[in-house]
């Protein structure tokens, strides 16, 4: 007698770390809306948290049904359920950094119409800029980042894969390990020539990789190539469902507030100039005890 096996259900996700552990698994599985309301969430969890259905969907720029979809996806009843997981990942510790966020203005609501005044889009900026700080302070991986200082520590070049919007960041990264006497080259796939940069990549080098939502084609064919190339990538972007998060070693992910189309570069600058400050240092540190010897 033929015997019909029932498939086991997913296992019901119980907290932020197993929903967004449950997103990296299922990225390939959702549709184009619902991969946009991921990533949503991932960069903006706190939103999620404290604000309505209504009103997500609008910064999500997506319409409600579309969220209350992406639930019941992951295998919740509705977006209460959801957004529940979200509040908890406030609790604690967490709970002032969620009332400081609420005191904020939201930069959001800053009008089409008043893009055309610059008091107060530089007032929306600085608020970006303030939102994105409180956010990373709370959610950045120190111990993420202490493994990035010592990998680049170890390593003799640093080759940076920076372009677009992640441009600015990453010429800065060049500039600033160059200052603190670490080699560093800017993979700037000039003249198309991307593939013979990372190609003159040594087995001793890393490559590190900058890129944002929306992911810069050339700066993802960099990494994949370093990966095929069986090279150490390093990786700043935005949250796990990154293309390039899966093919790095070690991923800083920093979550930059929006003005529009345009994003608050404030935190990852942060980010970098913290990573090149203590790699320095390290460094100084390394040469004097090294000509004590």
């Amino acid at each position: 007698m033929e015997t019909h096996h029932t498939p086991p259900k997913a296992e019901a996700i119980r907290d932020y770390e197993g929903l967004r552990a449950a997103l990296v698994a299922r990225q390939d599985q959702l549709s184009r809306r619902l991969a946009q309301v991921a990533r949503f969430c991932l960069n903006h969890p706190e939103e999620v948290a404290i604000n309505t259905l209504v009103r997500l969907a609008a910064l999500a720029q997506v319409p409600p049904a579309t969220i209350t979809r992406f639930a019941k996806e992951l295998g919740f009843p509705g977006f209460a359920e959801l957004q529940t997981v979200f509040r908890e990942r406030l609790l604690g510790p967490r709970l002032p950094y969620a009332q400081r966020m609420a005191d904020q203005k939201d930069s959001a609501d800053i009008a089409d119409a008043d893009l055309a005044q610059p008091a107060k889009v530089f007032g929306g900026f600085v608020q970006a800029a303030v939102s994105s700080l409180l956010r990373i302070e709370q959610s950045l991986d120190l111990a993420v980042l202490s493994n990035f200082v010592e990998t680049l520590a170890a390593c003799d070049v640093v080759h940076v894969a920076a372009a677009r919007g992640a441009f600015g960041i990453g010429a800065y990264a060049v500039y600033g390990l160059s200052s603190i006497g670490k080699r560093a080259h800017l993979i700037d796939n000039l003249g198309a020539m991307r593939a013979a940069q990372v190609g003159a990549v040594g087995p001793k080098d890393v490559v590190l990789v900058i890129t944002f939502d929306d992911y810069t084609p050339e700066t993802i064919e960099v990494a994949q190539i370093a990966k095929e190339n069986g090279l150490r990538i390093l990786a700043i972007t935005d949250n796990a469902l990154s293309p390039v998060a899966s093919l790095a070693q070690q991923v800083l992910y920093v979550t930059e507030a929006r003005l529009g189309h345009f994003r608050s570069q404030v935190p990852a600058m942060v980010v970098c100039q913290s990573v090149i400050v203590s790699l320095g240092r390290r460094m100084a540190l390394a040469d004097g005890l090294n000509e004590m010897k």
